[in-house]
């Protein structure tokens, strides 16, 4: 009789059932299969600019994500391991008591991820089990872009033209009912308590509150697309401030994989024919296509996007007056009311509006002059969304590292404020209080 072919998922930023490539092909391809997620050591760690590799907001919303998942895979006859440490050593590990033959993991592109999977993949090669890759983040798969990702074109128009019209949106890949695996030991909620506080609290100022997951992503799809065809004006409201009207707010799940870019394109799609198509259900798609793009961009060159060197000069951070200009700031306080308000909200909610990142990056870029990589690793520790392509490549965009490099992206915060904020409401409302006790502090030893 055969040996039973046994397989691991790691489920990594694909957090969701349907839609998952790894899960489809590891159920077909073998009679029982584990899934497991791993809680990186690194994650709970300081990084080398001093803040947390991920702070609180974000940490909340991937427990979130987790128990979903978890009973998920448990109402499919399945399960979630929960494993911590070293990924590497943790995995062999279990791959070794298990038996497993094969790991089925998403693709990574960023430079620590990719050490990471490496990692993994050569101590695999002890047990002579295999290391396998897919897609799970983009709409479009690279292997359907009509040019290899190396020829990607520097700037996204130029990327867009070339993709819209022409690269297929691949179909969804649907849930499986049931999941074959060997008996799976409860969720390790202790230590995820432990890891993870459960007391964090959302300002009521908040524009939404985010709850991680697949169900919390899809109920936010119904409520946008359908509840209150929110989406139809998503163009004329998209640079909005206040309320959770004014944007999507798909972010958070799209970072974590609770829902996947295709299929809110389908749904796009589906509310285009009940409704009508216009120029805000397009305009969705075309922020989900900069959303690939920068994804592509880090795959092709991921160096550039955490390079120090721009077109301006930054000042030394190892000075007073770095520390100073840097804490103000992070905590709002920096005298000027449109970036206080934006840094206020993300201080205490996780979030910030697309126009409240561009502000405030040009902010410490061009008018504070410092090292664009420490405002970056800051958003890394505390944004709900934080996505590793979307975040560095945004911020290296602006600073000058990135594609298409200039030196002249910077924002008029004045004319911006008068623009976007011209009665005033979103500064008042994020700039009435700070508690002083909840006030952050930067330096350079962590």
């Amino acid at each position: 009789m055969p040996a039973k072919k046994t397989a691991l998922i790691w489920f990594k930023t694909n957090l969701r059932l349907r839609d998952n490539e790894c899960l489809f092909k590891a159920i077909a391809e073998n009679d029982e299969v584990i899934p497991f997620y791993c809680l990186d050591d690194q994650l709970f760690q300081i990084t080398a600019f001093g803040f947390k590799k991920a702070g609180d907001f974000r940490l909340k919303f991937l427990k979130e994500s987790l128990l979903q998942l978890n009973e998920d895979l448990r109402n499919a006859g399945s399960g979630l391991l929960l494993l911590k440490g070293i990924p590497e050593k943790e995995i062999l590990r279990l791959a070794k008591e298990q038996g497993a033959q094969t790991i089925y993991a998403e693709k990574e592109v960023a430079p620590e991820e990719l050490t990471i999977a490496k990692k993994v993949a050569v101590e695999l090669l002890k047990l002579d089990c295999t290391f396998l890759t897919y897609e799970c983040r983009n709409l479009f798969h690279s292997s359907d872009l009509p040019f290899p990702v190396g020829q990607l074109p520097e700037i996204f128009t130029e990327f867009r033209k070339r993709t819209e019209k022409i690269v297929p949106v691949r179909t969804i890949y649907p849930q499986p009912s049931i999941i074959e695996s060997p008996p799976i030991a409860p969720l390790d909620i202790a230590m995820l308590n432990e890891l993870i506080s459960s007391d964090i609290t959302i300002d009521p100022r908040a524009a939404i509150q985010f709850k991680g997951g697949s169900v919390a992503a899809h109920r936010r799809l119904q409520h946008y697309f359908y509840e209150t065809q929110a989406i139809a004006t998503y163009k004329e409201t998209r640079n909005g401030m206040i309320g959770e009207r004014y944007s999507s707010k798909f972010s958070p799940w799209l970072a974590l994989g609770c829902i996947s870019a295709k299929e809110i394109y389908y749904e796009i799609k589906a509310f285009e024919t009940l409704h009508g198509a216009n120029d805000s259900t397009y305009w969705l798609i075309f922020e989900l296509l900069w959303r690939d793009y920068f994804g592509f961009c880090m795959e092709k060159n991921a160096s550039r996007y955490f390079l120090r060197s721009g077109n301006q000069p930054s000042k030394p951070a190892d000075t007073k007056e770095f520390n100073d200009d840097l804490n103000k700031w992070i905590n709002g306080q920096t005298g000027v009311p449109f970036i206080d308000a934006n840094m206020t909200e993300l201080k205490f909610t996780g979030f910030m509006s697309n126009r409240g990142r561009q502000n405030v990056a040009s902010y410490l870029c061009n008018d504070l002059k410092m090292d664009w990589r420490y405002g970056a690793a800051y958003f890394e520790q505390q944004l709900t969304d934080y996505d590793v392509c979307n975040n560095w490549g945004n911020w290296a965009y602006l600073a000058g590292v990135g594609n298409d490099p200039r030196a002249d992206r910077y924002f008029n915060i004045a004319k911006q404020a008068a623009i976007y904020d011209p009665d005033g409401r979103f500064q008042r409302l994020w700039l009435n209080y700070k508690p002083l006790e909840n006030e952050m502090r930067w330096n350079s030893n962590g």
